[in-house]
């Protein structure tokens, strides 16, 4: 399909991504467009810009927050929360990379998926980009009147202060910066809270008008929508454009004459005994890749040498007693000239060399002795089924071809190239086979001087130096204005809050599309399930068509395990694949999967049941193969599951350390999670049993763990081994497949003679009750920014709530919170959540500069609710929860999803009965929810993950909130 404004450049059919793939460019602007057309519904559409930032401000990042605050043709404060809150969208955001700005989105409903396209082609082409928007999203003056002291505030601020209370992220930024200090790679893109108050308003609005332009955009749509129309939609907006020089090309790094080191430091606290606060990492910068061929071969490198704990890099690293875990991934894939990583966390910083000392010598190693051929086999094996199966999980497919496409697309490259993979592919088996990786290795990594080493170390009191720098450099601002300047500092904050506080008008707010009840089906989705037994055992099988593959889950009830069994089981998941067998070291095993099967993996699945004071709780082993690799799959299986090497301790030692080190690195990133999880530890079983298995309190369990393990192993492997023995038999056992009928007929047999092995016991459920507890806690890690959870159990509070409810949380965070703790209290995001099963309910927030005055705004939240809902936005907001309901699934994700529904009781009349009252949702739905969130307000916890001064401080206004402890 051609549309007159267009060339057409390319038309071709691509068969490993099952599209025709045309390749436009805008005749009167030179705009790029990459058009795919496939059978997928779930559609996708975005629009990149080349956004090469100049210095550490952080300017692509907070136009990347601005721009989505109201256009031209949407003159609204949030027409993407809107989006958010009334669209069916499976995917709606925009990410800032290094070197380019994405705004992609996607829908399976073409109405919706439409709306979306041009509300965000207005948003990105004629933003408003105000002043006061510059103010609220980047950064500002804050001052309360003209005694109160000066401070900072911004959402992208905030969120960079978060960003950088990380330990990981102030090494990947160092270490990228590292690389790359001539050109725009050297710049902290998401912008360095030191830099961001440098930043001018004038300097924003230049970038936008220079970069936002169609002659610098690539645009991308893919999908089963319309290609003429998608040209059509696409003129529209770039024909109101005259054609732009933009210059927006990432330079070329000079190369280094030799390795260069350097030695920085991150805020924390030093370890106790010997110091293992140190973390190193050595990074390459590589040439760019020539072909596809070219970048495969970079992917599958890193697998090779640190994909998996077999590979051989990842395997020197964790057993060398170094360190704690591995950081780097190996070879990226998103800058023009990729870097390498490979490094160690948890490490004496006095072993910084030694650690890199090691890295080498097992890259000369592997180089001299090349990979052997299982090693080979089972990378290549892993790779083309990765590439035939393309599952991308709830991440849309289209959104995977969009950034494949754009890593050569964007510095000139072609962009259909990336996605074909068979020739590349079989070009690199072909090349594998005659030494090419020992070779790569040599040429990428021994012989490449343009190599850094990045050395860092926990400074203890980094943090409050740091805090009392911001303190002084405001000081000084404050010192040097007047009465007169600090009166007008004092009115424009007033003027910002009370713009962030006004409504838009409701004319305006009507302007932006959105579906109407009409437009929504009525009838929830089903899944096929065949239920019955299979050896005795019971079966869910659903017929979904999956390209061949045989997707299966093998679950066991946990309910059989004694309670304090409960916080070994990830690392007893993880022991069960990656300490081998009596037959096979873990290596080999490792080898064994990824030669024979797409993958083998295992996981625990936890919730509350329907009608019941327990908990669904499962541990699952799940595997995927092919028809001629079904047999050797189950046969792997059972070696795990009753063969596993659960005596190797030093192997599960370096787990522990592992497992341990990141969970410490988790902290700050996911800081909201953990609050939540510690939330409802004190509210229901499933709650408790959480928090044991992925809480603070398992966090604790693992620092004893590691004790143990050196002092009283015996003990370790006595539990690990009654998990074994008592959790992997059939009588409380599910098996659960995916697959269509002609592969089901064939597997059927197999599966029932694999099940015919396992113990036939039937054990008794343990007691698993415990005293529930809640309390208010505040957990100091060394952040600067804060995680500020309330909640309670709202069925123990009295009340009953109904899927309705899921339609007034909708409106709550995006209306309500989104005003109170987003936007006007500066976190990166604010939120509640509310589970019909069990009734817990929580509010949340994320890099959040308060405390106390979140808390506030949760104890508003009632209030707002009783205010009600104007008609628009409860059409929108049943609208978004249909969407979210309705979310994008692949076959096996299907397959899953029903088994898990079977496993916690929540029949198809159940979920019909709560789309009818989501469906049904009227402003009596809000009173009641207003009513339950006023009894969290007055009976609710509190925990808090932040930083010792901000807990310190709410103690101390308000005494006995929070019961301290330390975490980090």
């Amino acid at each position: 399909m051609s549309h007159p404004a267009f060339e057409l450049i390319r038309d071709e059919h691509i068969a490993e991504v099952n599209s025709q793939a045309q390749l436009f460019r805008h005749k009167k602007t030179g705009a790029e467009v990459l058009s795919l057309v496939n059978d997928d519904e779930n559609k996708v559409f975005g629009v990149t810009f080349k956004t090469p930032p100049q210095d550490s401000t952080g300017i692509a990042h907070i136009l990347e927050h601005s721009v989505l605050c109201g256009s031209r043709k949407y003159p609204v404060k949030k027409p993407f929360v809107e989006l958010l809150k009334g669209s069916m969208h499976t995917f709606l955001n925009a990410m800032t990379f290094p070197d380019k700005t994405a705004y992609p989105v996607a829908s399976q409903n073409l109405k919706d998926f439409y709306n979306l396209v041009d509300v965000y082609l207005d948003a990105v082409f004629f933003p408003l980009i105000s002043e006061d928007t510059f103010r609220q999203e980047g950064w500002h003056y804050e001052l309360e009147n003209v005694q109160a002291p000066l401070v900072y505030k911004g959402v992208v601020f905030n969120e960079m202060k978060g960003v950088f209370s990380s330990p990981d992220a102030v090494m990947r930024d160092l270490s990228q910066r590292s690389l790359y200090p001539d050109i725009t790679y050297g710049k902290s893109s998401g912008g360095d809270p030191k830099a961001i108050p440098e930043l001018t308003y004038r300097q924003f609005k230049e970038f936008h008008d220079t970069f936002y332009h169609p002659s610098n955009t690539r645009a991308f749509f893919s999908g089963d929508d319309d290609a003429g129309k998608r040209l059509a939609i696409l003129d529209e907006y770039f024909s109101q454009f005259e054609r732009l020089d933009v210059d927006a090309e990432v330079q070329l790094q000079p190369r280094f004459n030799a390795p260069r080191q350097i030695v920085a430091t991150y805020a924390g606290p030093k370890s106790e005994g010997k110091a293992r606060d140190g973390m190193v990492s050595v990074n390459w910068m590589i040439d760019p890749p020539a072909d596809r061929t070219e970048a495969l071969s970079h992917s599958m490198l890193s697998y090779l040498l640190a994909g998996n704990p077999a590979a051989p890099l990842r395997k020197a690293l964790t057993e060398s007693g170094l360190g704690e875990g591995m950081t780097g991934g190996g070879i990226g894939s998103g800058l023009r000239q990729p870097m390498a990583s490979f490094g160690m966390k948890g490490i004496d910083a006095a072993d910084a060399e030694k650690v890199e000392a090691l890295i080498l010598s097992t890259l000369k190693d592997v180089a001299d002795k090349g990979f052997a051929e299982d090693q080979l086999e089972a990378a290549i094996n892993t790779f083309e089924f990765s590439l035939r199966e393309n599952n991308t999980g709830s991440y849309p497919r289209g959104m995977t071809y969009m950034f494949t496409a754009m890593n050569g697309w964007l510095h000139g490259g072609d962009p259909l190239e990336p996605l074909a993979f068979e020739g590349p592919l079989a070009s690199l088996k072909a090349k594998a086979a005659e030494g090419h990786f020992a070779r790569e290795i040599s040429r990428l990594f021994l012989d490449n001087t343009h190599r850094t080493t990045v050395t860092l170390s926990a400074d203890p009191d980094q943090g409050a130096r740091e805090a009392a720098e911001e303190v002084a450099k405001l000081a000084a601002v404050r010192q040097g204005l007047d009465e007169v300047a600090l009166a007008a500092v004092v009115a424009e904050t007033e003027k910002l809050k009370a713009l962030q506080e006004s409504v838009d008008d409701p004319a305006e707010l009507a302007k932006i599309p959105t579906l109407t009840l009409a437009d929504l089906p009525r009838e929830s989705r089903t899944v096929p399930i065949d239920i019955g037994t299979l050896a005795d055992t019971r079966l869910f099988y659903h017929d979904l068509p999956t390209l061949g593959i045989v997707y299966l889950d093998l679950g066991f009830d946990l309910h059989v395990l004694d309670k304090e069994l409960l916080p070994y089981l990830p690392l007893f998941g993880r022991a069960l694949l990656q300490t081998g067998t009596s037959k096979q070291d873990f290596v080999s095993l490792t080898q064994r999967i990824g030669r024979a099967t797409g993958g083998i993996a295992q996981h625990r699945g936890l919730s509350a049941r329907q009608g019941s004071d327990g908990s669904a709780a499962w541990f699952f082993l799940s595997g995927k193969a092919v028809p001629d690799k079904h047999e050797e799959m189950l046969a792997i299986m059972g070696d795990v599951l009753l063969d596993a090497r659960l005596d190797n301790r030093e192997r599960f030692r370096q787990m522990a350390l592992e497992e341990k080190a990141g969970f410490e690195t988790r902290l700050v990133p996911g800081g909201n999670a953990i609050v939540d999880t510690r939330l409802k530890s004190g509210l229901t079983e499933a709650g408790w049993i959480a928090e044991q298995s992925g809480g603070v309190s398992y966090l604790g369990f693992l620092r004893e763990l590691v004790q143990r393990i050196d002092s009283d192993w015996a003990s370790v492997e006595a539990a690990l081994v009654r998990i074994r023995d008592t959790l992997f038999q059939r009588g409380h056992m599910v098996v659960n497949v995916t697959a269509d009928g002609s592969l089901w007929d064939r597997a059927k047999v197999e599966i029932g003679s694999f099940l015919g092995r396992l113990p036939n016991g039937t054990p008794a459920f343990a007691d698993w009750s415990v005293d529930l507890a809640p309390k208010s806690e505040g957990l100091i890690i060394p952040a600067q920014v804060n995680y500020v959870g309330k909640g309670a159990n709202l069925r123990a509070l009295g009340f009953e709530l109904t899927g309705a409810s899921s339609v007034v949380l909708k409106f709550l965070n995006t209306t309500y919170l989104w005003d109170k703790v987003r936007v006007q209290g500066g976190a990166y995001g604010g939120s509640s959540r509310f589970d019909l099963t069990s009734g817990n309910f929580s509010f949340l927030s994320y890099r959040d500069p308060n405390l106390l005055k979140t808390l506030d705004a949760y104890d508003g939240a009632a209030k707002a609710l009783n205010a009600g809902i104007g008609e628009n936005d409860l059409t929108r907001s049943i609208i978004g929860v249909i969407g979210d309901i309705d979310g994008y699934e692949f076959p096996d994700a299907k397959g899953y999803s029903s088994m898990w529904r079977q496993l916690t009781g929540t029949t198809d009349a159940i979920r019909q009965q709560r789309r009818d009252e989501v469906l049904g949702t009227s402003a009596a739905d809000f009173k009641r929810l207003a009513e339950a969130v006023d009894a969290v307000a007055r009976h609710g916890h509190v925990v808090v993950l932040g930083g010792e001064a901000a807990i310190t401080a709410a103690n101390e206004t308000r005494p006995g909130l929070l019961k301290v402890s330390k975490v980090l």
